[in-house]
């Protein structure tokens, strides 16, 4: 079978400006074995593609080498976001530029409240940081105030109290829109104060992965197996969540390996992974074929007998 993909949506809704993410010949390896083998993608925003594939295939690879994790190398291919090449930018600039990724496996922090969480992440995208030494540091080898916002990044205002506008979020005004929005995701507002995934369940992480999303606005939101561990409750709560951000200001890209959330979030393309690369794309009737069949039929169609014989290196839940 051709590797094929899906480069453009004609049945999601009309994308703002831009090329949204557009990957293409796309290779990364992790501990000096290649995983992502020439992988070529395009998500445009107001469209959801799903990525399907079994354990191994490189799904996870791909949205942590985007993001921009070290442990992930890109080795050749190119990544924009909206004409901007997000490869060599740390990951807090690839962030700034509209990308956003959801974890499998989100960490707690202790003593850090969700509420103080997220406006820090807000205003560290309003506020570039100065990053290398000669930054940092002035003539006389003190540290330097920050630099300012980069022009061709767009800074969000605010507008506080008296109708004044500010760099970044005023507490009111934060609060605010914070209660709103976890009464529109139906959460409940207890989950501000709580610190961060410390004691949460396993639908309450991803829920809370979903609440960052819809809080910081990106242009395209990675959700890395938002249905990792469960039950069919907490994916219906979260499905909910994602669904209530669809719009044509925002693309995803969902990574699973099942077919049963996406029951609850009906995807415009399906594309399928093996051996670090798209072996088909389609429409959602896609996922369903896969949910009978599984994936061998799709393996053997593209690999020769070197390839299947290759043992793929598990970084996570790659």
């Amino acid at each position: 079978m051709a590797n094929t993909t899906v480069e453009n949506s004609t049945s999601a809704s009309t994308p703002v400006a831009g090329d949204g993410l557009v990957i293409k010949d796309l290779h990364v390896s992790v501990e000096g074995q290649e995983i992502l083998k020439g992988l070529s993608l395009s998500v445009r925003q107001g469209e959801v593609h799903a990525l399907m594939g079994p354990n191994g295939s490189g799904k996870s690879t791909l949205v942590n080498a985007l993001m921009g994790n070290p442990s992930y190398t890109i080795t050749g291919g190119t990544a924009t976001l909206n004409g901007v090449d997000i490869t060599t930018l740390p990951p807090d600039e690839r962030a700034k530029v509209g990308l956003f990724l959801g974890f499998q496996y989100p960490s707690a922090i202790p003593g850090v409240s969700v509420a103080n969480f997220i406006r820090t992440a807000l205003i560290s995208l309003i506020t570039p940081k100065a990053r290398s030494e000669a930054d940092l540091l002035d003539a006389e080898g003190r540290v330097k105030a920050d630099s300012p916002a980069k022009p061709d990044l767009a800074a969000p205002t605010y507008v506080g109290r008296g109708g004044v506008a500010r760099s970044n979020p005023a507490i009111k005004e934060y609060r605010k829109n914070l209660l709103a929005t976890l009464s529109m995701l139906k959460m409940d507002s207890s989950f501000a104060t709580r610190y961060v995934n410390d004691g949460f369940s396993g639908g309450e992480k991803k829920r809370l992965e979903v609440l960052q999303m819809a809080m910081l606005k990106p242009k395209i939101a990675m959700l890395d197996e938002p249905d990792s561990g469960l039950d069919i409750d907490a994916v219906r709560e979260v499905a909910a969540g994602v669904n209530s951000l669809r719009g044509p200001q925002l693309g995803i890209l969902l990574v699973t390996h099942y077919q049963r959330i996406l029951n609850y979030i009906k995807p415009d393309v399906v594309h399928v992974m093996i051996k670090g690369r798209i072996v088909q794309s389609g429409g959602a009737e896609l996922a369903k074929e896969l949910e009978e069949k599984g994936y061998d039929w799709l393996r053997t169609d593209f690999m020769d007998d070197a390839e299947t014989g290759d043992t793929e290196v598990e970084h996570g839940d790659a």
